[in-house]
């Protein structure tokens, strides 16, 4: 345990200098901003490479020292910091992992930023099927004998890509026998856990990959620590992964002019983190009970938790989530994310001095249940699919570039091969990448997304009801 934060000190060092700036950013340590007063306060820690705060594509002194205490922590080979969130970790891991051509098998419910990944790199995707998991309404995790499959059909695998824990908090209760497996094969195991950066808290939190002996792993530490959007760690262990290339290919997505004020956060919240005692995590479980046992006394309000106590799922019954969604954003209370069934809310991972309205929030939900109960009724009809365990896509991303495009309803896109990647957000797991068969399945959950109101990324106008397809 340690209270250093190498990047919080040097930057606070450096401002006891009273420093003057003639070097970037313009605002000039702020005297320049027209910004809010608040937002401007801040400014005065938004530097650039100067003496004494390090560099973090090349780091020595301060950032070095806190990446070092990130290892630690985490207990990786080494660890990054990120400051253009887990798409850069994820783009940086699978480029220093494969290459053009190679087979990658991938999970099929990973998050858009692992797709991008795989069409920078032009590799040929085997993909494998989560398990549904009826509990959360979610797709799960993929079983061992999925990936059994998948590598006794592709040996030739040059690199396998998981998600872990789901971003409904399901956790494989199979991902050290799936990596043991892997290992096997000399196949390296690389795991999105950017719903993981909290889970060295310990138990009842889920176990993290890297403990469980994957070969790398990214994490937003702003989704479930205290850091800033855009924070986030990677992690590598063992020897099937590049340190030499993982470091090329963080130079190559971050920017080169990385945040400050994002590197001391991620500082401030690895020693979060790793000073979060035993004392602070029961006080956080018995603030949790209370909240749980006060809001499952809400008539009409169906409460269900997951593998991860961060996480929470609230339902009305024959009501739909993106409806619950609205009534609870009139009370003033946000969610991350509402699907068909439920709204899913993440929990503080509070400490004892951390004064979280739980009384105030339980009477805003049960006013947001009792508007939802006065609006028509709208049980979910959405049902999961049952798709091949592992498929590979029709065309590759390089056939898919080349290729004609045209637009048609999605109604007739039945039996097409999409030109594009369609994708309900949040949570970001596509639909449909770019390659594959718009199937009767994916369709019906299509028009049930749409027919729920969900927001759905990606290259489309189905506003006027439109995807786009390569006519084949």
């Amino acid at each position: 345990m340690t209270q250093r934060r190498p990047v919080v000190e040097a930057l606070l060092e450096f401002q006891r200098r009273r420093p003057i700036s003639f070097h970037v950013p313009g605002h000039k340590n702020g005297l320049l901003s027209g910004l809010p007063k608040e937002l401007k306060a801040a400014l005065i820690y938004d530097m650039t490479e100067l003496e004494g705060l390090d560099d973090l594509h090349a780091p020595s002194s301060a950032i070095k020292e806190a990446e070092d205490l990130l290892a630690d922590t985490y207990g990786s080979k080494k660890s990054y910091f990120l400051v253009n969130g887990s798409t850069a970790g994820n783009l940086a891991m699978i480029h220093a992992t494969c290459g053009e051509g190679d087979r990658v098998i991938v999970q099929r419910n990973s998050h858009k930023s692992i797709f991008h990944a795989l069409e920078l790199v032009h590799v040929n995707p085997v993909y494998v099927s989560p398990e549904w998991d009826e509990a959360t309404k979610s797709a799960g995790a993929v079983a061992l004998s999925t990936i059994m499959t998948a590598i006794e059909e592709y040996p030739e695998a040059k690199a396998v890509v998981l998600t872990y824990p789901s971003y409904y908090g399901v956790a494989s209760s199979e991902l050290e026998a799936i990596i043991q497996y892997c290992h096997e094969y000399s196949m390296p195991v690389l795991v999105d856990e950017a719903h993981g950066a909290h889970l060295p808290a310990g138990d009842p939190f889920p176990v993290s990959a890297l403990a469980y002996g994957a070969d790398a792993v990214v994490q937003s530490a702003h989704k479930t620590l205290p850091a800033m959007t855009m924070g986030s760690y990677l992690h590598i262990a063992g020897e099937l992964v590049n340190e030499t290339m993982i470091s090329k290919y963080l130079r190559i997505f971050q920017s080169s002019s990385p945040s400050y004020p994002i590197m001391a956060s991620l500082d401030d919240a690895r020693a979060y983190i790793q000073n979060y005692s035993v004392h602070d995590k029961r006080d956080f479980l018995e603030k949790r009970l209370y909240f749980l046992s006060s809001i499952r006394r809400i008539p009409s309000l169906e409460v269900v938790e997951t593998d991860d106590p961060l996480k929470l799922l609230l339902r009305v019954e024959n009501r739909g989530g993106f409806q619950l969604k609205a009534a609870l954003e009139k009370t003033g209370v946000y969610v991350e994310l509402a699907d068909p069934f439920q709204v899913l809310l993440i929990l503080p991972l509070s400490k004892p001095w951390h004064a979280y309205p739980y009384a105030d929030i339980r009477s805003r939900i049960k006013e947001a249940v009792q508007g939802v109960r006065l609006l028509e009724k709208r049980a979910p009809s959405f049902r999961p699919a049952h798709p091949q365990l592992v498929t590979v896509p029709e065309l590759s991303f390089e056939e898919v570039d080349l290729s004609v495009q045209e637009w048609v309803p999605y109604a007739r896109a039945i039996g097409r091969i999409s030109a594009a990647m369609v994708t309900p957000y949040p949570p970001g797991i596509p639909l449909v990448t770019a390659g594959e068969k718009w199937t009767v399945e994916k369709v019906e959950e299509l028009s049930d997304y749409l027919g729920a109101g969900a927001e759905i990324q990606g290259e489309h106008r189905l506003s006027e009801k439109l995807v786009s397809v390569i006519p084949w």
